[in-house]
């Protein structure tokens, strides 16, 4: 009984602070955030192209770009992710978005980090928008970016239909996997 409730307790500690991300808002509330949102997204472009210069000239092949530029992500053994963001077509906000994620593991403290999709295809920005609630790896398989040596996304990446980039303070990371991120809409 006492590991039951060990394992269980910071599952609850997260789950006030991610509630508390879901409240509908007022008008001046959801413009504001709106604007919020849409200055992170300036920001980790501009980070985004700063660390692979190639990223700019795929982001402009894409037909919509989602960007969350700040995700936080904190646990003790059960952890969760919450961010939100925009999705662009035309440099243009179309949508706000939400990701959560939960994991299970040797997981302890907190840390934060930016999420960029790429839809490179109709069909899959169309098949993106068109979902109530979207899973990576279940509606859509993301490629991570790999870049070169020399600055240069790999081009069996840039084929993909949907390009994934993951920023931290320290850069763009590879090697990890967004399969089970969930992405749904935000009413703001």
């Amino acid at each position: 009984m006492n590991r039951r409730l060990f394992m269980s307790l910071p599952s609850l500690a997260l789950a006030p602070a991610l509630f508390a991300c879901t409240t509908n808002m007022s008008g001046s509330d959801a413009v504001a955030k709106r604007r919020e949102i849409d200055a992170g997204v300036d920001g980790t472009m501009s980070k985004l192209f700063a660390s692979a210069s190639s990223a700019q000239a795929l982001s402009q092949q894409a037909k919509g770009i989602l960007v969350f530029p700040k995700i936080l992500a904190a646990g003790f053994i059960v952890g969760a992710e919450y961010g939100e963001g925009s999705l662009r077509v035309a440099n243009a906000p179309v949508g706000y978005y939400r990701t959560t994620t939960a994991s299970f593991g040797f997981l302890a403290g907190a840390q934060s980090k930016a999420l960029i999709l790429m839809f490179m295809t109709d069909a899959a920005l169309q098949a993106f928008q068109a979902s109530s609630g979207w899973t990576a790896g279940v509606d859509g398989s993301v490629a991570l970016a790999t870049i070169g040596a020399n600055g240069q996304i790999d081009t069996n990446t840039a084929r993909a239909p949907i390009v994934g980039f993951v920023l931290t303070n320290a850069g763009l990371m590879a090697n990890l996997s967004l399969e089970g991120t969930k992405i749904s809409k935000l009413d703001i």
